[in-house]
């Protein structure tokens, strides 16, 4: 009988096929008798998800209506079914599934591949098939026949499965339940929306809230320091006094001290230099490949992934869902082999410095399903990189640069410390002299990377004297940034690094914080589409919507990180055989009915007084409502005060009411109840941080004067 391979979509199934000879049908393509195959073989495909678990109401008809009182939604089983509008092409699978005895795995090679493998094989009802894995990292020909050559058990497959399964399952559940009770519970209280919830999601928004609340309640605050520019022999060069202070006044003192005037002399004290070197960086996995793009060229994580998996797909980079670093001695073999035409691809040419594999990048104990992200052996034709999409240029750049560093010098720099006396008191300098550029001529681009650099310094001598120029330099504390996509990827990576428990912080660093290489994007694109954050010119913000949920779900496990991880070490066992999908969910389950449990009452207590506007693509029941009034119109004295998209009006507008509220005041958000305060009192509390148009921050009240915003420092 002829073999079934199952790939994932149909351009997976194409790049199998371009190395064997075939014929092709609807549905399907038959590989014609060969070495590999001397019967010959069917290639057939998916659609992604060909199958999907059912809605809960499929189960009973008590969950086809949002209630509190059907809640919680705990099965003992949980039954798929064809996803909509792909019922034709299961049909095909599962008629070539059932007349063979051998079926082939060659979805992605990873979890998510097994878990689309068997769960359109449980659904077609095959039984007593043997089945086998194709594991491979590359799509070029010559690897996808020596992978089909050499087929793999399905041991492990079937591990990753059941682990990929009870994270389908667990995600469904935390899903339908905590979006249901969230959105019902917040919808009592007047807001009328639909909040989704998810187990990696929820924490993700949480921890994106806190960075906004810390740059919001951020106080910048004055500091004072010396410094000078000196003027020796060869050039000039700068130099600052140690300590910042708060007043200019004690800096004043500390100048008087020692009789310092503007212009007073100084001797170079101390000239201290140390040659330093910059190993070339490691190899890229997906996360840092993200990182880099959206740094560098503000391209979303989604749209990296979706540009590498097209790479991929032409078979001219390695497996792109990788977390790994690292590549194995037979990668390090073929890509040592082509130094010379990688230069040419990129026209930089330079003499490879070793062709010894290195431990920094080439290690088989730290490579597990995949190596790093590296090019293929297949050498794109000049023709072929013209026709490539400046995405797909930059990126295929980036990692071939990356690639041929391995075999370039380190960077090598000389750093001179320099202190320079006046009057006993020490001014310090820190510059640097590059010796040799080394691998960082490979990433010069043409975009001028701005990299934040010590000075070059002229020559300087040890009690050479030097003239100053003195002055006092006021600065100021900045509040920390926003997140942009590219380092949202690389927060939810190591967001460890953000939780105080120890404990806690070891597990989100084995597990590799939240979600994983393949999903990080993914989860970033859905909570922007829920509408939970904004993303503008690359900055990530934090919605009202978004702010809603995290009021709601704090102090609740659901914000923790520290839970998703725990709960991620686990579903790591079961894919190591050493745990039970079973005991997995039934902590799921414990988990669901203390949030039933423990919910009501937390919301009950807090005081969540922001105001959505519905947004008109939901067709959710629960947001067709009119906008809620926050306060009475102080103007008409008829109409109320409502948000409206970046600004407050009156209802009354049409009657022609003209008041309005800007939703910024000085660069500051005015919150809901801050409007409601200046309607109802004329005056809000003291609101911190609004910036002037020097850029110094400062706090104030506000203040309702004949329908305008006044400031009011008298507090």
């Amino acid at each position: 009988m002829k073999p079934v391979i199952l790939a994932e979509k149909p351009s997976q199934a194409k790049a199998y096929a371009d190395a064997f000879s075939v014929k092709k049908h609807e549905g399907f393509l038959e590989i014609n008798p060969c070495p590999i195959f001397p019967e010959g073989a069917y290639i057939t495909w998916g659609v992604g998800h060909l199958v999907e678990l059912k809605e809960p109401k499929a189960y009973d008809p008590k969950w086809d209506k949002w209630s509190l009182n059907s809640l919680p939604i705990l099965l003992d089983h949980y039954e798929f079914q064809v996803a909509k509008g792909k019922y034709k092409q299961f049909t095909i699978v599962k008629k070539l599934m059932k007349t063979t005895d051998t079926i082939i795995n060659a979805c992605d090679v990873d979890r998510e591949g097994s878990n689309i493998f068997y769960s359109i094989y449980n659904h077609t009802g095959a039984k007593g098939k043997t089945i086998k894995r194709l594991w491979i990292n590359s799509l070029e020909t010559e690897e996808v026949r020596k992978g089909f050559a050499n087929l793999q058990d399905n041991r492990k497959d079937l591990l990753l499965y059941d682990e990929a399964k009870a994270r389908q399952i667990s995600d469904w559940l935390v899903g339908m339940n905590g979006s249901r009770l969230y959105s019902l519970l917040l919808q009592s209280q007047g807001i009328r929306e639909v909040f989704p919830i998810g187990r990696v999601q929820s924490p993700t928004i949480y921890l994106i809230y806190q960075r906004q609340l810390e740059i919001e309640n951020f106080v910048s605050e004055p500091f004072f320091e010396v410094e000078a520019i000196f003027t020796a022999t060869n050039g000039n060069y700068k130099g600052k006094a140690k300590g910042k202070e708060p007043k200019r006044e004690i800096i004043q003192e500390l100048l008087a001290k020692h009789a310092i005037q503007r212009n007073s002399p100084g001797e170079i004290t101390s000239v201290e230099k140390q040659e330093k070197r910059i190993p070339p960086p490691q190899l890229h996995s997906l996360s840092t490949l993200q990182a880099t793009a959206n740094r560098l060229w503000k391209m979303s994580p989604a749209n990296a992934l979706k540009t590498m998996q097209g790479l991929y797909e032409k078979k001219l980079v390695t497996y792109p869902r990788t977390d790994s670093r690292y590549i194995t001695p037979s990668e390090f073999s073929y890509l040592s082999s082509k130094v010379s035409e990688y230069q040419q691809l990129i026209g930089h040419s330079f003499p490879v410095t070793s062709l010894a594999p290195k431990k920094r990048y080439v290690d088989s104990s730290k490579v597990q399903e995949h190596y790093a992200i590296i090019p293929t052996k297949k050498i794109p034709s000049q023709a072929v990189l013209a026709g490539m999409s400046g995405m797909e240029r930059n990126l295929y750049e980036e990692i071939v640069r990356s690639t041929l560093a391995m075999f370039h010098s380190d960077y090598l720099y000389t750093e001179t410390k320099v202190t320079t006396d006046v009057n006993g008191l020490s001014f310090f300098t820190t510059g640097k002299t590059e010796r040799d550029k080394g691998w960082k001529a490979l990433f010069i681009r043409s975009d001028k990377e701005s990299e934040k650099e010590e000075p070059t310094l002229p020559p300087l001598y040890m009690q050479e004297k030097v003239d100053s120029d003195i002055t006092i330099k006021e600065g100021k504390t900045m509040p920390p940034k926003p997140y942009t996509e590219g380092q949202l990827i690389a927060m939810m990576k190591t967001c460890g690094k953000l939780v105080e428990d120890k404990g806690e912080t070891e597990i989100l660093k084995e597990v590799e914080g939240l979600g994983t290489e393949a999903t990080r994007s993914g989860i970033i694109e859905t909570i922007k589409k829920h509408g939970y954050i904004d993303v503008t010119k690359n900055i990530v913000s934090i919605t009202n919507k978004g702010r809603v949920l995290c009021q709601a779900i704090e102090g609740n496990l659901l914000a923790s990180p520290s839970m998703t991880a725990k709960w991620e070490t686990y579903l790591r066992k079961i894919g190591n055989g050493e745990g039970s999908q079973e005991r997995f969910l039934n902590s799921i389950g414990k988990f669901i009915n203390s949030l039933l449990q423990e919910v009501p009452n937390q919301l009950k207590s807090k005081n969540i007084d922001i105001k959505l506007i519905p947004s008109k693509t939901s067709s959710s029941k629960y947001t067709k409502y009119k906008q809620e009034p926050i306060a009475p119109c102080p103007k008409c004295k008829e109409g109320s005060i409502v948000a409206r998209k970046g600004f407050y009006g009156c209802t009354n507008y049409k009657k022609g009411c003209t008041q309005t509220f800007n939703g910024f005041f000085l660069k500051k958000k005015i919150t809901p109840s801050q409007i409601k305060l200046l309607c109802t009192k004329g005056k809000t509390n003291i609101i911190k941080g609004f910036v002037a148009e020097n850029g110094q921050t400062f706090n104030a009240s506000l203040m309702l004067v004949e329908g305008k915003l006044k400031l009011d420092f008298k507090e």
